[in-house]
């Protein structure tokens, strides 16, 4: 590309085997290319177009892109996310049919918000991720980012996971339920809520922990501050637990395993149409209106 010709630069990722996409993806291309833009695209969207470079959504991550526009759902969107976060990418989410209270812009205000990006006109909302490290006799196994939670649950259908849980070095309690999740501001919306935990605005400087089908009826849903540590011991005896993160990738855990979450030093940024919190919570949970 040559330098008398400076382009801006954007991405594409999209949700696999949506047949919307096939007439959504070159209408979308064009609108780019009449505006300037250098697109790159995920493998995903790939299949409905010809033309744009192709990266894995990690690669993305390594371009100086504005802007990631995310066809799909809230899945989607958490993974591009978690591709893009520590590139300070900001990400627009385009709902194509599910609930979506990350991607918010309905398919048919796409191009409105999209101009409204070119006229610096759509606000940036900064969010929260946690961190957690897997420590496994003495050594860290492995790591990750969340933008919704971090769950840590049984592995089979019969038996109740146990785990002991501490904040700061200080011991909480011992939960014996299905799982246990320990969420963000913006994942109370998600595993969280459907397990009774409480809804947190964005803008809140907290994390949630969340017990899912508690032995235990005096165990209930507990907010800390997201300066805070919290480590979980797993308590599996001789059979696996399993750790799941933003409800897409994770790894077994055994007894003695221990899963230290913090607040991430990254944060996602999402693109989002000039809407409050409230309206969209009103608009996907079907509350009454005044």
């Amino acid at each position: 590309m040559s330098s008398e010709n400076p382009k801006k630069f954007a991405g594409i990722m999209s949700k696999p085997d949506k047949p919307e996409l096939t007439q959504l993806v070159p209408g979308l291309l064009q609108w780019f290319q009449d505006h300037g833009y250098y697109i790159v695209i995920d493998r995903e969207t790939a299949v409905y177009a010809k033309g744009p470079e192709v990266l894995t959504r990690k690669e993305m991550g390594d371009r100086a892109l504005k802007f990631v526009v995310v066809l799909g759902g809230d899945g989607t969107l958490l993974a591009a996310a978690r591709a893009v976060a520590k590139a300070g990418i900001p990400v627009l989410g385009i709902n194509l049919g599910s609930l979506g209270f990350l991607t918010e812009v309905p398919l048919e205000e796409m191009y409105e918000t999209l101009q409204g990006i070119e006229e610096g006109k759509c606000d940036v909302e900064s969010r929260a991720m946690v961190h957690c490290e897997v420590m496994r006799a003495g050594t860290r196994v492995a790591c990750y980012d969340a933008l919704n939670d971090v769950v840590v649950g049984k592995s089979t259908i019969a038996r109740l996971n146990h785990c002991d849980v501490y904040i700061d070095q200080a011991f909480v309690a011992s939960y014996k339920a299905d799982s246990l999740i320990v969420s963000t501001p913006t994942g109370s919306t998600a595993y969280s809520m459907a397990a009774g935990g409480p809804i947190l605005m964005p803008s809140v400087s907290a994390f949630v922990i969340t017990p899912v089908s508690a032995h235990s009826l005096t165990h209930r849903a507990l907010v800390v501050r997201d300066s805070a540590q919290i480590e979980i011991v797993v308590k599996t005896g001789s059979e696996e637990a399993y750790l799941s993160i933003d409800g897409q990738v994770g790894m077994p855990m055994y007894d003695g395993d221990r899963v230290m979450c913090r607040k991430s030093e990254y944060a996602v940024k999402l693109l989002r149409i000039r809407k409050t919190f409230f309206e969209v919570l009103r608009t996907k949970l079907k509350w009454g209106q005044r």
